[in-house]
């Protein structure tokens, strides 16, 4: 088959890679890729955007599947204009996608469908009530929209929370997506993804990750897409993805098939794991990254195979398959990351990274010219590796870092190492 994927970023870089090694797979393009997907797929222009422009590509390459990779494409309905000319698209139909594009009707839905979550204190779009409803703290306030995994903020501050209402509703920092909040209480606990493959009534789930949103190490600094991420074997203990599965992802299906929601395609889980069990924090509707990178770096299957079936209504959940072990990924990041990002900066050293026995340099906020790269986004790298133990895994991806130099650029250097830490105590 001969496969699209929308997007540019380093989940399309790792979804490139895996696919490619699919023997069922005769082609790949991506729109519009980056300098590193260029190199084992044909990289075609594409505004992101329009649905009808990327409806039209792949009428025009003849692609048997389309694969949508971020979630604003999926928001504005890339799915209904696929559908309305019967392409095949794994992706949710623009209703589905609200569960992400609108934390509001995310909320609204778990409520209806007893979905556990932390309880809504209310949506406003009135900066002032929106203060003045909050009662005690910790409390977490989301933009309703869009915002590029930025839009979220978990205080105990009046101050904080009013500088942070101030910046969606009244600078309107992130557009439109800030006009309306939705607060809710805080919740504490260790955070987990949990993403599921699915075609509306059969699911495949992925293996769990565990992601990092602060930029820098010990979880301090403001939230960014995502800093890197690990996946081991004993992340669940049967016992509680067991719960998870009943309590919340099968309650999610059942949702979706008796309100009339069409879903075909990744349902993220970003879930708390509190005392009174595992909560959800939020719904995206596609893959997360870097979740993709250390879940694809796991996978021992036919991905094609699978995203075919799950597009076209009939996926075969008995396929799965997860190497032993564990993955981790790294995000290096440019200077100025989050907030002010350098762009333009030569990368150097990527060969020598790549070059690392187990590990794989996704490449996403990048540009290529001649035989260079330089910087062209925010988060430029996520370095991953994968090997029978979190440590080795780490040990492999950080030396893998060390070989890339990039004037200015930061990571976390604390990916997977409380969990490292607490597995070395429990084998003393």
């Amino acid at each position: 088959m001969k496969i699209l994927i929308i997007g540019g970023g380093g989940r399309e870089h790792a979804l490139a890679w895996k696919l490619a090694q699919s023997p069922t797979v005769a082609g790949i393009w991506c729109a519009p890729g980056n300098g590193g997907i260029a190199e084992i797929a044909d990289c075609v222009p594409l505004d992101i955007g329009s649905a009808t422009a990327a409806a039209d590509l792949a009428t025009t390459l003849s692609a048997d599947l389309t694969i949508v990779g971020p979630e604003l494409p999926l928001v504005k309905g890339v799915a209904d204009e696929f559908s309305a000319r019967g392409l095949a698209i794994l992706g949710p139909l623009k209703l589905a996608a609200q569960l992400e594009g609108s934390k509001v009707f995310a909320k609204k839905f778990m409520e209806r469908n007893k979905v556990p979550t932390a309880a809504m204190i209310g949506s406003f779009d009135s900066g002032s009530k929106a203060l003045s409803a909050i009662r005690s703290w910790p409390v977490v306030i989301k933009a309703d929209g869009l915002c590029a995994g930025k839009g979220v903020l978990v205080t105990s501050s009046a101050n904080e929370a009013s500088e942070f209402i101030e910046r969606l509703m009244l600078k309107r920092e992130f557009g439109d997506a800030g006009q309306r909040v939705l607060i809710e209480e805080g919740l504490t606990g260790q955070e987990l993804s949990y993403i599921v493959l699915t075609d509306g009534t059969n699911f495949i789930s992925m293996a769990p990750t565990r992601d990092y949103k602060r930029v820098f190490d010990g979880d301090q600094g403001p939230n960014t897409g995502g800093m890197g991420t690990f996946s081991s074997d004993d992340m669940l203990t049967p016992a509680l993805e067991t719960e998870i599965l009943e309590t919340i992802v099968g309650p999610t299906l059942e949702g979706l098939r008796e309100e009339n929601i069409k879903y075909r395609g990744f349902i993220f889980f970003g879930l708390m794991l509190t005392k009174e069990g595992p909560k959800v924090l939020e719904y995206n509707c596609r893959l997360g990254d870097p979740e993709t990178q250390s879940i694809l770096m796991r996978a021992d299957f036919d991905l094609a195979v699978a995203f075919m079936q799950a597009a076209t209504g009939k996926l075969d959940a008995s396929q799965a398959r997860w190497k032993s072990g564990a993955s981790v990924c790294v995000v290096v990041a440019a200077k100025g990351y989050p907030n002010y990002p350098i762009l333009g900066t030569e990368i150097i050293g990527l060969g020598e990274a790549a070059h690392i026995s187990g590990a794989m340099v996704f490449q996403a906020g990048t540009r290529k010219e001649g035989n260079k790269y330089y910087t062209s986004g925010g988060r430029v790298l996520g370095v991953a590796a994968a090997a029978p133990s979190l440590f080795e895994a780490g040990a492999v991806a950080y030396a893998a870092v060390s070989k890339v130099r990039i004037d200015g650029a930061h990571y976390r250097k604390d990916i997977g190492a409380q969990e490292i830490k607490t597995q070395a105590a429990s084998e003393v």
